[in-house]
């Protein structure tokens, strides 16, 4: 029997089994066997994994990546020429663009690799079309773009979210609050520190022992789902912020254009016409969070037009250092910093201080 067979079993299953209290148990076994199944398809057992596509390990490039995800023909390729000045093959038929064409803009100092991925059709997750491979690039990317026509939204949002779900990616989440810790003997310690309306300690016990785990610390801080703790079991799941981009709006009526701007994490937009460009950059820096951190040289004027980019979680001093040379650390002495992050303009730091957006440093070495 294939793995595609099994999933769709199981999935059978889940359909026809009511859901109420007694069933929970049950639900939450079925769950944890079709993660297993479905990372086997991610990533097939053994072998050297016959040959990869061509063309769709795009080298990193800049301070973020953006990948466009989409159905065939929803205007990916006219959108990232336009953004980009890069020319991405457009035409009116389905699967113009069939590997992963990269470009560069840049925006507010920073450069932003946008990667204009091939169109992802119904069944990618089970290796349908070239599905694999975009999403495993969509993987790699800051921010994911879900470019929509604006005349069959919803159901298309629904199929490619739930393609992306079932890849172990996580659109518009956190990572859900729970304590996970594998130990040799002692069986499974199950500790709840609020109520849980899902969870209890059978099913979190059944949900371990389909993976094999019996010697383990489990805390839930919040509220959770048999999904939540599957997918911190698996652990290889990615957590990306994601905008929904309606193009074609040149073919809408102004009132259903306002509907539209009510709903969250989206932006409408005419690739064509190149009309809220603006708009859809200032949302991705947003969503990117990124900061920019100015040099100043000693004795130097700051110099505004190149800034160091760096993620908004890894913006202590140190960080800055690595990302310009990870001798620099070595030879650090203190750090002169301007900027909203300080109480003093100037103000003597060390390299654990935090750095917030658009401060002005001086590095002094030993």
């Amino acid at each position: 029997m294939s793995i595609l067979a099994k999933i769709a079993e199981i999935e059978n299953e889940m359909a026809r089994t009511q859901r109420n209290k007694a069933t929970a148990h049950h639900l939450g076994l079925l769950k944890a066997r079709l993660a297993k199944l479905r990372r086997e398809l991610i990533t097939p057992k053994g072998g050297s994994g016959g040959a990869t596509g061509e063309g769709f390990d795009v080298a990193k490039t800049g301070d973020a990546r953006i990948g466009f995800v989409g159905f065939p023909s929803v205007g990916k390729s006219t959108l990232l020429s336009n953004l980009a000045g890069v020319y991405s093959e457009v035409a009116a038929y389905e699967f113009t663009t069939l590997t992963t064409v990269p470009g560069v803009i840049r925006y507010k100092g920073a450069k932003i690799q946008l990667l204009d991925l091939p169109g992802i059709i119904e069944g990618a997750k089970d290796g349908k079309g070239r599905g694999r491979q975009v999403i495993a690039v969509a993987r790699t990317c800051n921010l994911i773009l879900i470019v929509l026509d604006v005349l069959k939204p919803l159901g298309h949002k629904k199929l490619i979210e739930h393609e992306l779900e079932g890849f172990g990616i996580r659109l518009n989440k956190q990572p859900p609050n729970i304590g996970f810790k594998k130990k040799d003997k002692g069986g499974i310690n199950f500790t709840a520190t609020c109520a849980q309306t899902e969870l209890d300690a059978d099913t979190v016990k059944s949900i371990l022992a389909e993976y094999k785990i019996h010697n383990a610390d489990i805390t839930l801080r919040s509220d959770s789902t048999a999904d939540d703790l599957i997918d911190v079991v698996e652990g290889n799941r990615v957590y990306i912020p994601c905008i929904y981009v309606l193009n074609k709006i040149d073919q809408i009526s102004i009132e259903e254009l306002d509907i539209i701007y009510k709903v969250p994490h989206c932006v409408p937009i005419s690739a064509h016409h190149r009309w809220n460009f603006d708009d859809l950059l200032e949302r991705m820096w947003d969503y990117l969070k990124l900061v920019r951190i100015y040099t100043k040289p000693k004795g130097q004027l700051p110099d505004y037009t190149s800034p160091v980019v760096l993620p908004d979680e890894h913006t202590s001093v140190e960080d800055f250092c690595l990302k310009i040379h990870k001798n620099l650390i070595k030879e650090f002495k203190y750090a002169l910093v301007w900027g909203s992050s300080v109480k003093h303009n100037p103000q003597k730091v060390g390299k654990d201080h935090v750095l917030e957006d658009e401060d002005v440093i001086q590095l002094v070495k030993k």
